[in-house]
């Protein structure tokens, strides 16, 4: 068996890891689009590293775009096989690869309007303008090749693979993919034989995708996963620890009263459409529950964060304890008479033109594109108001930008903008585990002496060089920080 690391090598986007079986089933762990440099991604996500015509399945972790996000378009591209997940996962996909589609057609008519004015005497016959790597027809051909499974059940890909789906806790449908391949073992555990040499036996490789934290306001804690001799391992945070999650609703509640009461203004939280936002609003949920809230309005501003919440509401039994509780006197976690769900585009407009306290809750989560960004350029000169980070954010995003200290101007849709908001950030709301928190985890499920090699993918160098020695010192053996394009044989 190989493996061949396609993408969030050193860098926290694009997952795709291609696995080749000895009898030949080629395998791909994710197939997710690099995000964060608008037009500048394009190359790399055109560049898969195989040919999906050759590819026989896609084993999908969960439904975020830089997880998943290349699906339509290696289907564009050739691709016939099934592609498993969970059905949480595939309804969620068929949502945000819609969202994907449009905000593509968006991005490429602009840059193409840009070519256009640095051209006015272009070459005949010379292509300048690009196209979108898949549209909307493009990502309802992909969501016809689904196939769902839900957790816990082990089941065949190929008379010699098996897979078994584990909630990550990381997002609604997210999973640790565990696959068992039967192959041949040579006498000394290397992977390579001599003379036809050794044998046969379920060699198992797990892929964690992405690892939620311990506790969460709206998922339930990751679940126990088998046994594993070879581990693939995320490790966004693997530098770092995450404030106590017990004073997320207090540090939130802190920044709601001295933003809206005390200096009138309002607080502007970008957010991931699916998973951040629904927990957003569910700690503010209970806030008002309990009558803490004060009496301002919240606008979520985002289609595709109502729709998302439409699917939460669909799988209650696979949400947390405490939203199962919240259930029994409150029938929507995820709704309250000061809150209001924006759709239609000229209301959000509208909010831009607000002058009374408010929380707007919008996406995009690194503040790359979507309604917020527009809400940000209108807001971030205004010293009454504040812009809530409650994620991750790649370092060449604006959202990432923002946070520099001492930094006075920002360029927003070409135009220098003078910082006067408070820029504050509650890491607490993270949907990735800590590095302590994810080898608490690993540990718990895991016999750390029988894992032969472990990879340390989905992190910037820094964060997986960290976690490695983390790992190392929590017993883990032969660990590896693989390069792009890098293969190795298990």
């Amino acid at each position: 068996m190989k493996v061949q690391f396609l993408g969030a090598t050193r860098e926290v986007t694009g997952s795709k890891h291609l696995i080749t079986t000895d009898s030949g089933h080629t395998i791909l762990l994710d197939c997710g689009m690099y995000q964060g440099k608008g037009m500048e991604t394009d190359a790399a996500n055109r560049d898969l590293g195989f040919d999906p015509a050759t590819l026989d399945c896609v084993v999908l972790s969960h439904a975020h775009i830089d997880h998943s996000g290349l699906i339509p378009y290696i289907v564009k591209m050739g691709f016939k096989g099934d592609i498993y997940c969970t059905p949480a996962t595939r309804d969620l996909c068929a949502l945000m690869l819609a969202d994907t589609a449009f905000i593509q057609e968006q991005d490429v008519r602009t840059y193409n309007k840009k070519i256009d004015r640095q051209n006015p005497h272009k070459e005949k016959g010379k292509k300048y303008k690009v196209e979108p790597l898949y549209n909307q027809q493009d990502v309802n051909r992909a969501m016809k090749h689904f196939v769902t499974y839900g957790y816990d059940r082990r089941f065949r890909l190929f008379d010699d693979v098996l897979l078994t789906f584990t909630n990550s806790g990381h997002m609604l449908g997210g999973a640790i993919c565990s696959l068992e391949v039967y192959e041949t073992v040579s006498p000394d555990g290397t992977g390579e034989t001599l003379d036809g040499k050794g044998a046969k036996r379920w060699k198992r490789l797990t892929y964690t995708g992405d690892i939620g934290r311990p506790k969460s306001h709206i998922l339930p804690s990751p679940q126990l996963f088998p046994q594993c001799d070879y581990l693939i391992c995320e490790s966004t945070y693997g530098d770092r620890l995450h404030d106590a999650p017990e004073a997320t609703e207090e540090q939130l509640l802190g920044i709601v009263e001295d933003t809206c009461v005390y200096r009138k203004g309002q607080l502007l939280i970008p957010s991931f459409s699916v998973g951040r936002t629904q927990e957003i609003v569910y700690v503010l949920n209970q806030l008002y529950n309990d009558g803490r809230l004060p009496h301002i309005p919240v606008y979520v501003d985002s289609p595709m964060s109502t729709n998302a919440t439409q699917i939460f509401r669909m799988y209650p039994d696979e949400l947390s304890d405490e939203v199962q509780d919240t259930l029994r006197f409150d029938p929507d976690p995820f709704g309250f008479n000061t809150l209001r769900y924006i759709t239609d585009i000229n209301e959000s407009k509208m909010l831009n033109h607000k002058e009374e306290p408010c929380i707007i809750i919008s996406a995009s989560g690194m503040l790359e594109a979507g309604r917020i960004k527009h809400h940000v350029a209108n807001h971030i000169s205004d010293p009454r108001c504040t812009i809530l980070i409650v994620g991750y954010c790649e370092p060449t995003t604006l959202g990432a930008r923002i946070q520099q200290p001492g930094l006075q101007w920002i360029s927003i849709f070409g135009l220098d903008r003078r910082i006067k908001a408070q820029i504050t950030k509650i890491e607490s709301f993270s949907g990735h585990g800590d590095y302590q928190e994810m080898i608490d985890y690993l540990t718990r499920s895991l016999q750390v002496n029988d894992v032969k090699r472990v990879f340390v993918v989905h992190g910037a160098e820094e964060a997986a060089t960290a976690y490695k020695e983390h790992l190392h010192e929590a017993g883990f053996k032969n660990i590896e920080v693989p390069e792009h394009g890098e293969e190795v044989v298990l």
